[in-house]
């Protein structure tokens, strides 16, 4: 029998693609030889905006830059739990500039924000599930954040993180590989972890749905939920047939365009979390 879900208003941070096109390669899946469609590119982020609003949440939104193509993948910027902000600090130079623009809206907003010490970037790497064991934040390293932000975040943000080490360069964040679908429970790709931080997710998420490699590379896992309407990538058929047999209501969205960029729903939205 299915499980009732009942969904939580969220609040959402998103930057329009305006500036977005693939100039330079810093993941496994951008390729400066494929053009980017602009146009189509902002077509398809306003129709992922319009579905979060659609579903009755609230977006926010970060004026682009030029010469920052990377931008509209707001996830990257900082990281949020309880109206305090853990800032960014970007791996690439390519991205640097954008957690000041990150940090100028957090500022602006009024909240309480944690300037970074070391290499994290944001929402990509870190995960709240605020209802399982208390509240933990779980948080990738491998490729972009570095170990000392695991423990600098948790001293800023006061919940407990469990590091979990990413293995495959394709999935380089911890945002391609895992997500919460509800506030106790998580989604994720075994096969993009150590196996040593696969025992630890098997032991703290027994119910965990688990996609497999078909779902991970069509950026299925890069997925945003509210509890009960999970936004996730149309391609990602598979893993949408397992979220809906337990429970979940899978929106599909495309957003062909933005994967050139190695991103999809996810990489678009970072969560603002009163």
């Amino acid at each position: 029998m299915d499980q009732q879900r009942f969904p939580r208003k969220r609040t959402y941070l998103m930057c329009s693609p305006e500036y977005f096109t693939v100039e330079y390669a810093i993941n496994p899946w951008m390729d400066v030889t494929t053009p980017v469609d602009r146009d189509l590119a902002v077509k398809q982020w306003d129709r992922l905006r319009e579905t979060l609003v659609g579903l009755g949440h609230e977006v926010h939104l970060l004026t682009p830059e030029q010469g920052l193509p990377d931008m509209v993948y707001a996830a990257n910027g900082g990281f949020v739990v309880d109206g305090s902000v853990y800032g960014a600090r970007f791996k690439h130079e390519q991205r640097t500039a954008e957690a000041a623009a990150h940090h100028a809206f957090y500022e602006a907003q009024g909240w309480r924000f944690i300037a970074p010490g070391e290499t994290n970037e944001g929402e990509g790497d870190f995960a709240y599930v605020p209802e399982a064991h208390g509240g933990l934040i779980l948080a990738g390293h491998g490729f972009r954040t570095e170990i000392p932000a695991h423990a600098e975040a948790q001293e800023a943000l006061g919940r407990p993180v469990v590091s979990l080490r990413l293995i495959d360069p394709r999935f380089y964040h911890l945002d391609v590989a895992l997500a919460a679908i509800d506030d106790a429970n998580i989604v994720y790709f075994p096969g993009a972890f150590s196996a040593a931080s696969q025992r630890v997710l098997t032991q703290l998420f027994p119910d965990a749905v688990i996609a497999d490699d078909e779902d991970a590379l069509a950026f299925g896992i890069n997925l945003v939920s509210d509890g009960a309407n999970v936004v996730l990538n149309s391609e990602a058929t598979r893993l949408a047939g397992k979220l809906k047999a337990v429970g979940y209501t899978p929106v599909p969205v495309e957003l062909a365009e933005l994967k050139k960029g190695g991103g999809s729903v996810k990489c678009c939205i970072a969560e603002l979390r009163h």
